[in-house]
């Protein structure tokens, strides 16, 4: 099934405003509620000024130029000023401050997120797709700044300033309010259907950005395969249909936004037709005041000017119900490895490692490992063999609780690793995979991973010890020589040896070698890697998992994998001389060569 035929992550449906997301948010307000209090008092300011320059113009013409009199026409020409520059000045203001608490509360959300998905467990990540997540950490939490700065602040003074118009309204004329009041049931409904509307637009929106930025990011990192298989056209044709996707929810909301800013002028402008007509009328039988009408049609003005307003700030809070929805989605999202309240501590261990009955499974009672048992002594080098998908990386990722078993326990030390904190756990267990990730940075910072606890030395004697010291110092700026994403100016077998220098640094009582770390390389480099290994393992707890059966040399006892059951366990020797499964696994791989010359 195509990527596009997939529902819109449950984009359809939802309410307009949904008071639970609202109240969520406004927990991120409130370390900085007084300056939110600040600013709402800011908007009742204004709403009064916005309210008075008209009376203060209604009193110049009714009781100053109607009457042909000049003694207050100064002073509340002054006032008038006085009130629109105070305006100008509040405004600026209260947009100053909004913009830095959204700014702040912005910030505050994304450290909430980024910690959160660090906590989160590697099946989390095997579900979300990287272009969904990194969509989640940057324009949906910058929508949702956009509304704390200019929405949900500016639509209560836009409210503010509607309600008090009303009221000085039914005070100046009742009539005449009534009249403009007749033009608001039509305008509400309007609203409200285009409200509706461009909630689903920003829906569709969010989620084709989402899948865009999963296809760049899968698209981008798979380059070099995509070019050696001539794929460049096909990945061209699926991105122009997400484009195309994202350019009809952008047409969606654009197309009703341009139709409702306009029928919110046509309103405007048919009530203050209406006025000028009914309210001209009683002027010249002089049952209402020149004055009176001319702050009638300021009113109106200022009147639509905030329900044009509502309309801009409404559009933004749709976005943010929509953003909102995918963060807390998010944030909802239960850790499924969790440390227990009381934990048992490993200060220093051994290295015992014992699998007992364990049971485990990606998915429900699809199991990849079934009753598995056995113990490894402290410093025992172990290798595990076994077909692809027996369950050896899958022994290894429980080990390091990067998933839990659905039954029985596996433990070091004797003590359950799900009664050890996670992060305490996995520093006495280091690990080398067969794909090391290298990070952008300088070669020390890649080798100790920004701790500051291992110091320069440390990192120098590990390079030295797996043998990374040679290739290292070789390059211009040696330690400090910076390194391309995912170490694109190293070759394979250059990141590997990183990845052991890494371990060595970390300096664990485990050390795990995942799936055939000297992969993908010559004769040469694989003699240093093992090498390298072999220094690293020494001391240690070891467990060596490899496709190719030369490795396993090195272990004191191979456990045999078939099926997620463990079939044999024995010496390299024992297991050839009882010719099981591990012979014809070793037959099979050596089967042009003298099984004696491969060290039989």
């Amino acid at each position: 099934m195509d990527f596009d035929d997939i529902d819109l992550e449950h984009q359809v449906g939802g309410k307009v405003y949904d008071g639970r997301v609202a109240g969520r948010l406004g927990r991120y307000l409130r370390p900085y509620a007084l300056l939110v209090g600040v600013g709402v008092f800011l908007l009742v300011v204004l709403a009064v000024l916005e309210v008075v320059s008209p009376l203060i113009l209604r009193e110049a013409i009714d009781g100053q130029i109607s009457e042909k009199r000049t003694d207050r026409l100064a002073m509340l020409s002054f006032l008038y000023l006085g009130a629109l520059g105070g305006i100008f000045t509040l405004r600026y203001i209260q947009s100053v401050l909004m913009n830095y608490v959204g700014q702040r509360v912005m910030m505050d959300l994304r450290m909430e997120l980024f910690a959160h998905l660090q906590r989160m467990s590697i099946a989390f990540f095997d579900r979300n797709p990287v272009g969904r997540l990194v969509t989640r950490l940057t324009n949906d939490i910058s929508t949702l700044e956009q509304v704390i700065s200019q929405g949900v602040v500016q639509i209560l003074a836009s409210l503010l300033t509607v309600g008090a118009i009303m009221v000085v309204m039914l005070w100046l004329d009742w009539k005449l309010a009534l009249l403009m009041y007749a033009f608001l049931p039509p305008l509400i409904i309007a609203v409200r259907y285009f409200a509706w509307t461009q909630r689903e637009g920003y829906r569709q929106q969010r989620a084709w950005l989402a899948r865009i930025n999963a296809d760049l990011n899968e698209n981008i990192s798979g380059m070099q395969v995509i070019q050696l298989f001539g794929r460049e056209e096909e990945n061209l044709r699926r991105f122009d249909r997400r484009n195309q996707g994202l350019l009809r929810a952008n047409m969606m909301v654009l197309t009703w936004y341009a139709i409702f800013e306009p029928t919110v002028v046509l309103f405007g402008a048919m009530t203050t037709a209406a006025i000028i007509w009914y309210g001209g009328g009683r002027a010249l039988d002089e049952s209402l005041t020149l004055g009176t009408l001319v702050a009638f049609t300021q009113y109106m003005q200022r009147f639509y000017h905030p329900i044009r307003d509502l309309s801009d700030r409404y559009t933004t809070l749709q976005s943010a119900m929509a953003s909102s929805e995918r963060i807390f989605q998010v944030l909802d999202e239960e850790e499924e490895v969790t440390d227990t309240p009381n934990p048992r501590h490993l200060a220093e261990i051994e290295g015992r490692i014992e699998f007992r009955n364990v049971w485990f499974a990606y998915d429900e009672e699809n199991w990849v490992l079934q009753d598995m048992s056995f113990t490894i002594e402290p410093g025992q080098r172990i290798a595990i063999v076994g077909a692809t998908g027996a369950g050896k990386s899958t022994m290894m990722n429980l080990l390091n609780r990067l998933y839990d078993v659905q039954r029985g326990a596996i433990l070091v030390d004797g003590v359950p690793v799900t009664e050890v904190p996670q992060r305490e756990l996995r520093r006495h267990v280091g690990m080398v995979l067969q794909d090391p990730f290298i990070f952008t940075g300088t070669v020390e910072e890649n080798i100790r991973l920004r701790d500051p606890a291992i110091s320069t030395a440390q990192v120098v004697a590990a390079a030295e010890l797996v043998g990374a010291s040679t290739f290292i110092e070789r390059l211009p700026d040696g330690y400090q020589a910076v390194l391309a994403e995912r170490g694109a100016n190293l070759s394979t077998g250059q990141k590997q040896l990183l990845s052991l220098a890494r371990v060595a640094a970390f300096d664990p009582e485990i050390v795990l070698v995942m799936d055939e770390a000297t992969a993908s390389i010559d004769p040469e480099t694989e003699a240093m890697l093992q090498r390298s290994i072999r220094q690293v393992t020494t001391g240690r707890t070891s467990i060596i998992i490899a496709h190719r059966l030369n490795t396993v040399r090195l272990a004191d006892r191979i456990l045999v994998l078939q099926h997620g059951q463990l079939i044999e366990s024995g010496s390299h020797a024992e297991l050839m001389a009882r010719g099981g499964f591990y012979r014809r696994l070793f037959e099979l791989q050596y089967k042009d060569q003298d099984i004696s010359a491969a060290g039989v």
